[in-house]
């Protein structure tokens, strides 16, 4: 019986793994320090409430601080990688949730600001899935 290693051990083999990782670290801790200051601003600009827009914030900070810390292991768990991939298929359902469920008055802007977030978020999570089948 074959067994899948639970980490990915060559630098080669995880390049393109830890590049998604890294970018998906980038642009979550990006939006993250943005939230955090100027939540009023933007919750104003994108019909969302500063009071989500805080935690949220605060949270994706934490989670890219993880995505860095895990792309920059010497060994990258898969087991990690799944996480990483099931919260950001978490963040697009929710994504879509907000969109449809209607929660918050959100502006044009706002609506545009969700569908670009969850449609690059996918984009991430394709290239960790793709990462970890070029490791596997």
């Amino acid at each position: 019986m074959a067994t899948i290693a639970s980490t990915v051990t060559t630098a080669a083999d995880a390049k393109l793994l830890r590049f998604a990782l890294k970018q998906d670290a980038t642009g979550s801790g990006a939006n993250g320090v943005l939230y955090v200051l100027a939540a009023a601003i933007f919750g104003e600009l994108f019909g969302l409430p500063a009071a989500l827009l805080y935690p949220v914030g605060a949270f994706l900070v934490a989670f890219a601080a993880a995505l860095f810390f895990l792309a920059s292991r010497p060994t990258v768990s898969r087991a990690a990688v799944g996480v990483v991939m099931a919260v950001n298929i978490a963040w697009v359902v929710a994504s879509a949730e907000l969109l449809i469920a209607g929660w918050f008055p959100l502006t044009g802007l706002g609506t545009a600001l969700v569908i670009a977030q969850a449609v690059v978020v996918t984009g991430f999570t394709g290239l960790q899935f793709a990462g970890l089948r070029r490791t596997a």
